[in-house]
């Protein structure tokens, strides 16, 4: 891969083929592709529109030479300067070079992998003839809703350009997938572990001709169990020599780095510290108090004037369970995210907190992760994390887009061991509070007319009851979020 030097040729695509010519088909490595760029600058677009004044201390796409068309994409997601992550991995990926990134939810992580893809895929266009399903591109993701933000995030910079973009995961209909993949090519295939196996192993998803790989949140894809199926993938894909590998992880744990050292091939290593991401837009503050009282609490908090859109987090899906099931009895709009929750009713979910439809989402570690939603007004860590990196990525759900967010979390007699570790990773000290006393006060009744009443809820008051976290006791079943099987990554 050359360094990136758009040009004003336009690319084309070659006729797709079918794979029954499967013998005549040549491996295609880095290098080997012919320099093109494709700006599709015919609707009169230049990049004298894109104006972005510079700024002591801040690097701007500008500074970088980015294709045309995807400057296009980028100043249509209102992007303009690079984030810390982007800053410092671009100038390594855009030339080429494997990287292994330590960075948060919310850093721009993904828009930094995707904008090297991107612009090394318009620069080396391939005039031999492409198949069905023989992807240029793979990126790795642990759970379904990542993989979905992820390709979402790669539609919006490929606008206007004539890359295709893929996104193949478990609990969707498969053969409508199947379907896409071979009436457009495979430039970007996104997916989680399980259906990309599925593709591969019913030979409709070739990735022989890779030339970028991604594999994105490696810690948790080990704490999942996917470690063997995503090494299946790797090895599907050509030698690391021939194809460019960039790996991203919340953590540097020895078993991140030793799957690093096999996947990547002299990578540069980039690091960015969990406290930026914490501490700069979202207040944070932590009440004590006991497990009997936190559904009170958590109540009071969500009737509150100040309370838009809230995601309350817990670590085991029974305690996700009865958490939605109260709090849709006591009249709020509430959706849940978890693991055993079928993806087309978890997509519909999410499609209505974003919209404003559901004020409160409750959600598990894993199901929260990859959710951007923009204008979350608070983060309840209704139950500590066991990991202090989730902590990061929970609260990194609020103070999002230049906006200010509140997470508030609970601490009891049960889990307040967990804020020491939490503290060390943010290098800093939890402002601890008891409650005030009125926020501990059962409310008597919800009016229908109430913000974030529920239209069909019933309006009497709850007997007050144990909080879900005091009802349930851990059990195999009830891990904080058991791995799903590699169908239905």
């Amino acid at each position: 891969m050359t360094d990136s030097t758009p040009s004003s040729a336009p690319a084309t695509h070659s006729t797709q083929s079918t794979h029954s010519e499967g013998n005549q088909r040549r491996r295609r490595s880095r290098g080997r592709r012919r320099s093109g760029s494709d700006n599709r600058s015919s609707s009169g677009w230049s990049l004298d529109q894109f104006v972005v004044p510079e700024q002591p201390g801040k690097l701007r796409f500008h500074d970088f030479s980015l294709p045309d068309s995807l400057m296009r994409g980028i100043q249509a997601t209102g992007f303009e300067y690079c984030t810390p992550i982007q800053a410092a991995s671009l100038p390594h990926t855009l030339h080429g070079h494997d990287i292994v990134g330590k960075a948060q939810t919310g850093t721009g992580k993904t828009a930094a992998f995707l904008l090297s893809i991107i612009t090394d895929l318009i620069n080396h266009k391939v005039d031999e003839p492409r198949y069905a399903g023989e992807a240029r591109s793979l990126i790795l993701a642990p759970t379904r809703e990542l993989a979905v933000q992820i390709a979402d995030d790669a539609e919006k910079l490929v606008k206007f350009t004539d890359l295709k973009v893929h996104c193949l995961v478990g609990g969707m209909d498969y053969q409508k997938q199947l379907r896409k993949v071979q009436a457009e090519h495979a430039d970007i295939v996104v997916g989680t572990p399980g259906r990309l196996i599925d593709f591969a192993t019913n030979r409709d998803l070739y990735l022989d001709q890779v030339e970028a790989l991604v594999i994105d949140e490696a810690d948790r894809m080990l704490d999942m169990g996917f470690i063997p199926q995503v090494r299946r993938l790797v090895r599907m894909t050509p030698k690391r020599e021939d194809r460019q590998t960039m790996l991203f992880s919340a953590t540097f744990t020895s078993d991140v780095l030793r799957l690093a050292e096999q996947w990547t091939d002299k990578p540069a290593k980039v690091e960015m510290q969990a406290e930026r991401v914490a501490t700069d837009s979202v207040e944070q503050k932590v009440y004590i108090t006991t497990a009997e009282e936190k559904y009170t609490l958590l109540q009071n908090i969500l009737s509150g004037d100040d309370v838009d859109s809230v995601m309350v987090f817990a670590n085991r899906r029974d305690i996700c369970r009865r958490l939605h099931e109260r709090l849709v009895k006591q009249g709020f709009r509430v959706g849940i995210l978890s693991g055993d929750i079928p993806q087309n009713k978890r997509s519909r979910t999410l499609e209505e907190f974003k919209a404003g439809r559901v004020k409160v989402m409750v959600a598990t570690d894993v199901a929260g992760r990859g959710i951007h939603v923009n204008g979350v007004s608070h983060v309840v860590n209704f139950t500590l994390p066991e990991e202090p990196e989730d902590y990061v990525h929970r609260i990194g759900r609020t103070g999002r887009a230049g906006k200010t967010g509140t997470s508030i979390s609970f601490a009891c007699e049960d889990d307040a061991v967990l804020l020491e570790p939490i503290e060390a990773l943010l290098a800093m000290k939890l402002p601890c509070t008891m409650p005030e006393p009125e926020l501990l006060v059962a409310p008597t009744n919800r009016s229908r007319s109430r913000k974030g009443s529920h239209p069909d809820s019933d309006n009497s008051a709850a007997a007050p009851q144990p909080s879900p976290e005091a009802q349930s006791q851990p059990s195999a079943s009830d891990s904080p979020e058991a791995a799903p099987a590699a169908t239905s990554a």
